[in-house]
């Protein structure tokens, strides 16, 4: 099926990349069944029931938030477009109805489209299945 994207095809199979990276980021932290260790910062501790003394558990991975900002950088056809997308991989319309899928997601856009993707289950195997659908 031929559809003429403002969005590159390339481009969203980044974001299928990208997005199955800070999934598995997120969930890939305790592989090994075992919690990860915790520091405690001894110049902070003291008799106390406050947790003062806990260093904070940072991680490298920025995933998660290059995806945000990827997404939150795109223009508003380019998100409709992305949304449409995921929506027809998901089932919710047929790849012939992409331009009116499309038309929906921009009067849908009432929140961060970043932030309605990423936090939707599945998210990059249904933006991966609407680009099989619609043939890109």
């Amino acid at each position: 099926m031929a559809v003429n994207l403002t969005l590159s095809p390339a481009t969203m199979r980044m974001l299928v990349q990208k997005a199955r990276a800070a999934s598995a980021s997120h969930l890939g932290g305790y592989e090994d069944g075992r919690d990860r260790e915790i520091e405690f910062d001894a110049d902070t501790l003291q008799d106390s029931h406050a947790h003062d003394g806990l260093a904070e558990e940072e991680t490298d991975d920025l995933s998660a938030e290059e995806l945000a900002e990827l997404i939150a950088d795109l223009n508003v056809d380019e998100a409709a477009e992305l949304v449409a997308t995921v929506w027809i991989g998901r089932g919710d319309y047929e790849p012939d109805d992409f331009d009116q899928a499309v038309e929906d997601a921009r009067d849908r856009a009432f929140r961060s489209t970043a932030k309605y993707l990423i936090g939707m289950p599945l998210f990059a195997d249904h933006l991966e299945a609407g680009l099989d659908a619609l043939d890109l």
